[in-house]
């Protein structure tokens, strides 16, 4: 099943199951809300008919006047008379019955009878006389004491009724009983618009949840083509529309940003290849051709001979270096360098370990140091690596008379030289690779030493940079993030021997 339907169905699913609910809700406030209204009508139909029978009992245990009682009796027993609605009437009427334990009527006053209400279809022949319950055995229990008032439902004579009983006095209960025939009428009714109205809500539902999802989707429908897209023309330049500023928006900025680097990964990949191949071409056609001249030069002299494999061993040293160098670049085009921020080293002893280095490869040569214990993120070899790049510069440019300054303070490292110093124009390209100024193109060297420097920087989430240095020369520079503290806040100062 695709994400469209998927987000349709369940769009669709919720909404139907959001209405079934409504639907039943209403369908059960509105029946409390009509049973409310017929409980109310009966209770005060009872009370009516238990303050009349207390009133009687009252009168009658009273010695009064003979006539006086007989007009009382005559006021009294007309509020007592409790006739059934007529066949046909109306099915709010409501019927009483006064019973005792036994389920009999009782006659709370002399030639009155209650006469409790029974289902329609019944003439009003057969409806004297008869006594019908609602619930029998709630009113008998009520009448001899053992249970208290309440409500009941109860079918009499194919009749739907909502029963009240309650205690009248000792030995009697009164239960008042109301058709409920309007009452289903209307539920029923209700039950019919409700169960409409939740087919059509799940339909309109269904409609809207298509719609929905072809629109919540379309940003990854985009995302989709534009995949497939550069999977099948290997065409990293396309980007996708990331107008939104929600998770797909944001998503297919993700996506355009990962598009981005991998194009300029591949360019980078592409131009080393390029550079790569225009560096190795002059030192392995030198060396094809000193080796076919000692091949085929059986009379040369020994001298020019042993001159001969001299250079030759120079250049494959000067092709171990390039080949040394671009397995560096391609590591960290290939992310193989991954991790290399969560890894720390002492910036002030690699430099102390990599100027001790220098001086013992050309010990004439003198170094002016200022170190200060900084620790800083990056992998120890690799930030010894960048280290021993730029003092290896600042040999070549520096002279011989003049000490080589190097300063490490709070996780920056500047190498100064009292060299030619770095024209404007090409202070830019310094640290790109292959790139060689004029005046060291006829020196020896790859062109990608600086490279790994700036690569080791930009690794480690620093940068470098080159400029001039005040009284001529250069400063080359590198900037390491400071990862934590060291308890040596003064700098130290090396300075050169004499």
């Amino acid at each position: 099943m695709t994400l469209r339907r998927r987000i349709a169905l369940a769009s669709t699913v919720a909404v139907a199951v959001a209405v079934v609910v409504a639907s039943i809700v209403v369908w059960f406030v509105v029946r409390g809300q009509l049973y409310s209204e017929v409980d109310h009508s009966l209770k005060a139909e009872s009370g009516r008919a238990i303050g009349v029978a207390t009133r009687v009992a009252n009168f009658d245990r009273k010695k009064i006047d003979p006539a006086e009682s007989a007009r009382l009796k005559r006021l009294l027993g007309k509020r007592l008379q409790l006739q059934p609605p007529a066949v046909g009437g109306s099915p709010t009427s409501v019927g009483l019955a006064i019973v005792t334990p036994s389920g009999k009527p009782t006659t709370p006053v002399d030639g009155f009878r209650p006469l409790p209400f029974v289902g329609r279809g019944v003439s009003q022949k057969d409806l004297r006389g008869a006594v019908v319950l609602a619930n029998p055995g709630l009113a008998k229990a009520v009448a001899a004491g053992r249970g208290g008032a309440g409500f009941s439902d109860a079918n009499v004579k194919g009749v739907h009724l909502r029963a009240f009983t309650a205690k009248v006095g000792i030995g009697e209960a009164v239960q008042a009983f109301r058709p409920l025939t309007e009452v289903d009428h209307t539920l029923g009714r209700l039950r019919w618009i409700l169960l409409a109205i939740s087919l059509g809500g799940i339909g309109l539902a269904a409609l809207l949840g298509r719609a929905v999802s072809r629109n919540a989707t379309r940003p990854v429908q985009r995302l989709t083509e534009t995949a497939e897209h550069v999977t099948q023309t290997r065409d990293l330049s396309a980007r996708i529309p990331a107008d939104e500023r929600d998770e797909l928006g944001r998503l297919a900025a993700s996506f355009n940003t990962m598009l981005a680097a991998l194009e300029s990964s591949q360019q980078a990949q592409r131009q080393l290849v390029a550079d790569a191949s225009h560096e190795l071409r002059t030192p392995l056609t030198s060396l094809r051709t000193n080796l076919e001249l000692l091949r085929d030069g059986a009379a040369l002299p020994a001298e020019e001979r042993q001159a001969m494999l001299a250079r030759s061993v120079v250049q494959i040293e000067e092709l171990s270096v390039l080949v040394g160098d671009l397995m560096d670049l391609a590591r960290e085009d290939d992310g193989a360098s991954g991790g290399e921020d969560e890894q720390e080293a002492r910036l002030d002893l690699v430099v102390a370990d990599e100027v001790g280095r220098a001086e013992r490869h050309a010990p004439e040569r003198r170094f002016a140091c200022t170190l200060q214990p900084s620790l800083v993120r990056g992998a120890p070899d690799r930030v010894a690596r960048a280290v021993r790049n730029l003092l290896d510069n600042a040999l070549k440019w520096g002279p011989p008379d003049e000490p080589i300054e190097v300063t490490a303070i709070d996780g920056e490292l500047h190498v100064r030289d009292h060299g030619p110093g770095i024209a404007p124009d090409d202070l830019p390209f310094v640290f790109d690779r292959f790139f060689r100024a004029p005046l060291a193109r006829g020196l020896p060297g790859s062109g990608l030493g600086l490279a790994i420097v700036r690569q080791v920087a930009e690794t480690s989430g620093g940068e470098a940079w080159a400029e001039e240095a005040e009284g001529g020369g250069a400063r080359l520079c590198l900037r390491l993030p400071v990862a934590g503290l060291v308890d040596a806040p003064s700098p130290v100062a090396f300075l050169p021997s004499p």
